[in-house]
């Protein structure tokens, strides 16, 4: 599962594990920012190490990555393309004044819809709301040439207005993306287009109709479709070649086909000739071989994810986005996240979760530190800084997995944020904040490699039990993504790091205490908009934590609201009780999953995790407005150029692009595969 950006990392530019102090970096890692996103860049070093055939296997890889690029929008919401292509074709080449404030607005606007996929948040799933007047939107489409405006059928500019007026200015018209409220039908009130005609009941029932509660290792039903209701039946269009989304996987199964001839070895070759199979077919047994075949591919330097993969975007925890991440191997960083994999079977036996959840034996968890070469879909431009993958149940227990650190895209964010005053403003002591500078950086790495290696990893559902997506439903993501917070955050806080050589004392766990009770409780509250409550996954689960352990550990005052010239802080009293008290959260949710305790499950979400404390909420934003930093950031992707001879590819060289809107407009140009409406 991917973490996305689970917190704003403050960051002082040393290694802590060797004490030396980086090289001088010009590299722009910031490119701009706009309402409550910042884009950054990443570097790719060490390409040039890599051999010939490795360099076209990558190339090879990040043209598959691109080719799904318009998948995720279709997805995201059925009328995406079409609105994308629209503002595109106004980019381009509309001929009226650009010196105008409101096409200021509509270029903040196209932008925002760039990086969130589509017309929704990528974070709050709430609709963005364009602050030019819709009557200068009908003034840029009829400024526009018309045949850069995806004008289909004999219809005109008008006919264009028409249709997506409503469509962007009408609140009322698909607000949300993705809505988590239990007490209303979450597929007619999401607008992710996951579901056509259906009711909620009657897309629970279709799947309750293919689960077997018996079999050991069920498939991913619905993973890779669309489901659909015309004239009263009830029917899937599968993602696959010759069905849904052709075009676009047409282009990714040749991009991996070449790949396939360049493999640096044969368990890799297997893997990618699964994978084009699945692709073609469709076929969710295909998928669970090739997961099986890509986990065993250990001693490969270039890895690539490429699929149907996170579920989160579907209020029933079913279908997939895609997703894709390029990628090399980073042997040096390696060395700590390799030392936690190695001890999985000790973090097992030593979790506070019962016995009859834990698992025997922890099978082979393969993990890394990777180079970043190009991202898609679901993970771009935001991005996740750490994978664990298969999502399976099945596979991981019998199996294992892959964990992955993003390494070069954590440095990213690393250099971003290392001057943004963010500690300064929301720590309460020097010492909070000494310690944030002197062991932030190394903690954060820690968190995430053990939220993937060992917390998604961990625990095992009981016998008879269905899948988290069947039984908890709604809030699988959210108890799955805080179990796995909790696994790090109570290791974190052990010897066992320090013995292992991966921390050289537990201030670092404690520096970890500070900023996830600091973040869960106050700073993630910038993302969202005063009066809203949490409805994204990930930040559900962070307050959820946080706000359990708050509330019981109030009698022995572990963790401390204290009020210091007006401002609001969280001091951690006792890191001791406080490492008690996640263990005793990491129990209870690890039972709810092993046992699909759905009440359960629902109450924990929904008492702690959802409602926001509005006074808090407000002063949060105003002391986070002072900083002038975005809460959101994401990454404009290198360039992969190949070296022609004739036509035979003799190098790769790399480049980086600078402006977010030139990337944009050339991925239109040359990953434009899906028709306007599928």
């Amino acid at each position: 599962m991917n973490l996305k950006n689970f917190f704003l990392i403050s960051i002082i530019g040393i290694s802590l594990m060797n004490c030396t102090t980086e090289k001088k970096d010009d590299f722009k890692y910031v490119a701009e920012q706009f309402a409550d996103l910042r884009i950054q860049r990443y570097k790719i070093d060490n390409f040039d190490k890599l051999t010939l055939n490795q360099k076209k296997l990558v190339y090879y890889l990040y043209q598959a990555a691109l080719a799904g690029r318009d998948i995720i929008w279709d997805q995201n919401y059925k009328h995406n393309l079409y609105i994308r292509r629209t503002l595109e074709g106004i980019v381009k080449t509309y001929n009226g004044d650009r010196n105008d404030p409101q096409f200021a607005k509509f270029m903040e606007y196209t932008k925002r819809v760039w990086f969130s996929n589509g017309i929704h948040h990528h974070y709050s799933n709430k609709k963005f709301q364009p602050e030019f007047s819709k009557e200068y939107f009908a003034k840029l489409v009829k400024g526009s040439d018309e045949w850069e405006l995806p004008l289909q059928n004999n219809e005109t500019p008008d006919d264009l207005i028409n249709k997506l007026t409503p469509i962007l200015f009408d609140p009322k018209v698909d607000p949300v993306k993705v809505n988590q409220d239990p007490n209303a039908d979450l597929i007619k009130t999401s607008a992710v287009n996951f579901y056509e005609g259906v009711t909620q009941k009657e897309a629970e029932d279709f799947y309750n109709s293919l689960a077997d509660p018996k079999d050991t290792r069920p498939v991913s039903y619905g993973l890779n479709s669309k489901l659909v209701k015309e004239n009263g039946k009830i029917f899937e269009r599968t993602w696959r070649y010759k069905g849904m989304y052709h075009l676009a996987i047409d282009k990714i199964t040749y991009w991996l086909e070449k790949a396939m001839a360049v493999a640096e070895n044969e368990q890799q070759k297997k893997a990618l000739d699964l994978l084009v199979k699945y692709y073609v077919t469709g076929n969710l047994k295909l998928w669970d071989q090739y997961n099986i075949e890509w986990i065993k591919d250990t001693n490969s330097v270039v890895d690539v994810i490429n699929g149907f993969i996170e579920t989160y975007n579907d209020p029933l925890g079913y279908k997939a986005n895609f997703e894709s991440v390029v990628s090399f191997k980073d042997f040096e960083a390696t060395k700590r996240i390799k030392a936690i994999s190695d001890n999985a079977q000790w973090f097992e036996d030593n979790s506070p979760i019962m016995p009859e959840h834990k698992k025997k034996n922890v099978k082979g968890i393969s993990a890394k530190v990777i180079t970043v070469v190009v991202e898609s879909g679901d993970a771009s431009p935001s991005t996740p800084i750490g994978i664990n993958l298969p999502n399976a149940n099945w596979i991981r227990k019998e199996y294992g997995s892959k964990s992955v650190n993003l390494g070069n895209i954590v440095h990213s964010y690393n250099k971003a944020s290392e001057s943004s005053g963010l500690i300064e403003e929301f720590a309460y002591s020097q010492e909070e904040i000494e310690r944030a500078k002197k062991y932030g950086a190394l903690a954060s790495d820690l968190h995430t490699d053990m939220h993937e290696v060992i917390g998604h990893a961990s625990g095992q559902l009981n016998p008879g039990v269905g899948q988290p997506n069947e039984t908890l439903k709604n809030y699988a993501s959210v108890l799955e993504e805080a179990r796995a917070d909790l696994v790090a955050l109570y290791f974190i806080m052990d010897p066992k790091l320090v013995e292992i050589g991966v921390m050289p004392s537990l201030d670092a766990g404690k520096a970890e205490y500070d900023a996830y009770i600091r973040n869960g409780l106050m700073t993630q509250l910038a993302r969202i908009e005063l009066g809203d409550d949490i409805e994204q996954a990930h930040m559900r689960n962070r307050q959820l934590v946080s706000k359990w352990v708050y509330e019981k550990g109030m009698n022995d005052n572990v963790i401390e609201k204290k009020v210091k010239d007006g401002k609001t802080y969280f001091v951690i009293n006792d890191y001791r009780k406080l490492r008690a008290l996640f263990g005793e959260l990491l129990r209870e949710i690890q039972r709810i999953k092993s046992e699909g305790d759905y009440e359960a499950g629902k109450n924990l979400v929904e008492n702690y995790g959802v409602k926001v404390d509005r006074a808090l909420h407000a002063e949060v934003l105003e002391r986070y407005k002072k900083l002038n930093i975005a809460p959101y950031a994401g990454f404009i992707n290198p360039v992969l150029v190949p070296v022609m001879n004739g036509d035979e590819i003799i190098d790769v060289k790399i480049e980086y692009p600078e402006d977010f809107t030139e990337q944009m407009l050339y991925y239109a140009k040359e990953y434009s595969f899906l028709p306007t409406y599928n």
